[in-house]
């Protein structure tokens, strides 16, 4: 049968592909999402770590609408971040990972 031949070749392709999806993509999309959701509803209080690596606490996060927030970095030194620059966003409640802690 000569269609049994082409698909006996193409099956192991197919079968990395979905292997690929499942154990990269589909993760990275979820991530994605997770953080684009925690950047959405970042709220005053809350501690955040920008792409280039500057750890502040949010003093001022305007209507979801608004691309900024406004960081204190330091004791009485305030700064504008981009909400598409967030790297992390840890709220209030939630406890420090003394697991990552520890690996510093």
């Amino acid at each position: 049968m000569p269609g049994m031949d082409s698909f006996t070749a193409i099956a192991p392709l197919i079968f990395i592909f979905a292997i690929m999806y499942f154990l990269l993509i589909r993760p990275q999309q979820q991530r994605m999402k997770q953080l684009k959701s925690m950047i959405d509803n970042v709220r005053r209080g809350d501690t955040v770590i920008t792409a280039g690596g500057l750890v502040g606490k949010v003093v001022k996060a305007p209507a979801a609408d608004d691309p900024e927030i406004t960081v204190e970095i330091a004791d009485n030194v305030q700064v504008k971040v981009v909400k598409a620059t967030l790297s992390e966003v840890r709220s209030k409640s939630q406890p420090v990972d003394t697991k990552a802690e520890a690996g510093k």
